[in-house]
């Protein structure tokens, strides 16, 4: 017996049919790309450290590069950037301008804090005085605001959102680098922060747009037999 389609139906049916089908397949790329870049990203981390970047393109050319770095700390600048720990915990990253040997300021982000130890005096131990060395992973800041839902930074509160260099330490380098797990005395702030690799769900996206594809073709399928 032919099969022949109903004009509705079939009117409906096929343009969703083929934007499933074109959601699966940009998942896949999307599983694909994000693949490569986690892998790219634990490379990075894992190799030699390199010189401290000249500039910023020469940043971004090593992003999540480790570097190891000699400086004093201007504790006096601190700077909080609202963030979470891996369990949830809600505090602020300290990211503190570093005196480097050379004269040039680099922001470090010395890791996490809850909220109650905010204010340095809670944690006098991890204000380390005079020189000190930091091994790090070279971070490269969005250009403006990251997303147009992520709040505005408040720097006359000093509550920060987004790691913005010019506007946190106008006088230093318009990177930054995330400290390395290496404790601080008295155990605050706690480093390694950077998150290396990104949540990669896009298999199981890719396959729930196929899997509704399919689902609509046999739907599409079962109502003309039904109807014939």
């Amino acid at each position: 017996m032919r099969f022949r389609p109903a004009f509705w139906p079939t009117v409906i049916a096929l343009p969703a049919f083929l934007v499933l089908l074109a959601l699966g397949t940009w998942q896949l790329e999307r599983l694909a790309w994000k693949t490569e870049l986690n892998a790219e990203r634990a490379a990075a981390s894992q190799s030699a450290p390199i010189p401290l970047p000249r500039t910023l393109e020469e940043a971004e050319a090593a992003k999540f590069h480790p570097v190891r770095v000699e400086g004093v700390f201007d504790h006096a600048r601190e700077r909080y950037l609202a963030a979470s720990d891996e369990r949830g915990q809600v505090g602020f990253h300290v990211l503190t301008p570093l005196r480097l040997d050379d004269g040039r300021v680099l922001l470090v982000n010395r890791g996490f804090v809850p909220s109650e130890l905010k204010d340095p005096e809670r944690r006098k131990e991890g204000q380390v005085e005079g020189r000190v060395t930091v091994e790090g992973l070279i971070r490269v800041p969005p250009t403006g605001k990251p997303s147009w839902f992520a709040p505005d930074n408040v720097p006359e509160a000093n509550m920060w959102f987004w790691v913005d260099p010019p506007a946190m330490a106008p006088d230093a380098l318009p990177y930054y680098i995330d400290a390395g797990p290496a404790p601080n005395p008295g155990g605050w702030p706690k480093g390694g922060v950077t998150r290396l690799f990104l949540p990669n769900d896009h298999l199981q996206y890719a396959i729930t747009w196929y899997a509704l594809a399919v689902a609509l073709a046999v739907i599409y399928v079962v109502y003309h037999r039904q109807n014939r």
